[in-house]
């Protein structure tokens, strides 16, 4: 019998309505969403179920997908559905903290609020960029952006095929061009509003992990698997440092995966909004057994997996 993961995704997965029929429906997931806004002075609520342009902001996206995310968790767990260990990109590691138990929900909203407005606030508006690299080898991405004057680096390595990288606007842009005369198929500037995961964002780790000092690590959790390292944490005098390192460190999600997959991993289970990471799956590995939970409907998946 292999081992089950639950697998949170990151920004850029979120939409208006995220969630809402499992607030509308579920006491559990309910009272996730009313514990957040007691403890924020934004109502997320309204952020994630009424039309506004609010939600697509990195400080209030932060909040309102870790409490999506858990709300849809919350509710499969009381169901009986229990998962050996987690991960999340970016974003979502904090929902999978959550989820495993080493963080209460309250201290990962905050946090992650926190997160946002530092992140925001770290680089002037235009200052940075990233960019998606489609169809070109990770070696030969890191190797043109060493090379490449200014500050610029890989900030995702999201699956084969899959590459994201961030940093100075000037840079970046060189990088892009040396990029596309080396063959990459196609490099897509992304619609961002910061250099996420690049060492441009160094200050606002150091700045999080100031503030993580009041933030309580439980003693004693489920393991999950860290972004900076794609390594299995089960100690907690490490989460902080690590949460530090994830602002500006490269996002390893597919050796992550492959981790998992290498200790037992045999089904994954993403909840929160969109199919993101199971396309990542597919790409990854397709004999592994992933599903995604985003609405009411999709929980009969659960059945599948256990059938």
């Amino acid at each position: 019998m292999g081992k089950t993961a639950v697998i949170f995704p990151g920004q850029g997965a979120q939409y208006v309505g995220m969630a809402k029929d499992f607030y509308d429906s579920f006491s559990d997931s309910k009272e996730v969403f009313d514990k957040a806004d007691e403890v924020l002075d934004i109502e997320l609520k309204k952020i994630c179920f009424e039309e506004n342009e609010d939600i697509n902001q990195t400080e209030y996206t932060q909040p309102a997908m870790v409490a999506a995310e858990v709300a849809i968790y919350e509710h499969i767990r009381n169901m009986g559905f229990q998962a050996d260990v987690y991960a999340g990109l970016s974003l979502g590691e904090y929902s999978a903290l959550t989820a495993c138990g080493a963080m209460e929900l309250t201290d990962a909203i905050k946090t992650v609020r926190q997160r946002g407005i530092l992140m925001q606030n770290e680089v002037p508006l235009g200052k940075g960029a990233m960019a998606a690299v489609i169809a070109m080898d990770a070696d030969k991405i890191a190797e043109i952006c060493e090379n490449t004057p200014g500050n610029v680096q890989i900030a995702n390595y999201n699956c084969p095929g899959q590459i994201v990288i961030s940093g100075e606007t000037e840079a970046l842009d060189k990088a892009v061009e040396a990029l596309q005369e080396a063959g990459a198929k196609r490099v897509i500037k992304l619609k961002v509003s910061g250099p996420f995961h690049s060492k441009m964002l160094i200050p606002a780790g150091e700045k999080l992990y100031d503030y993580l000092a009041d933030i309580k690590i439980a003693e004693h959790f489920q393991p999950y698997y860290c972004n900076a390292d794609a390594e299995k944490v089960t100690d907690a005098g490490k989460v902080k440092e690590l949460l530090k390192r994830q602002v500006y460190s490269s996002v390893r999600w597919q050796q992550t995966i492959e981790n998992m997959i290498a200790e037992g991993v045999d089904t994954f289970v993403e909840v929160g909004p969109g199919k993101t990471l199971s396309g990542f799956m597919k790409k990854i590995n397709k004999e592994v057994k992933c599903i995604n939970i985003a609405t009411i409907e999709d929980l009969q998946k659960l059945e599948e997996i256990n059938a």
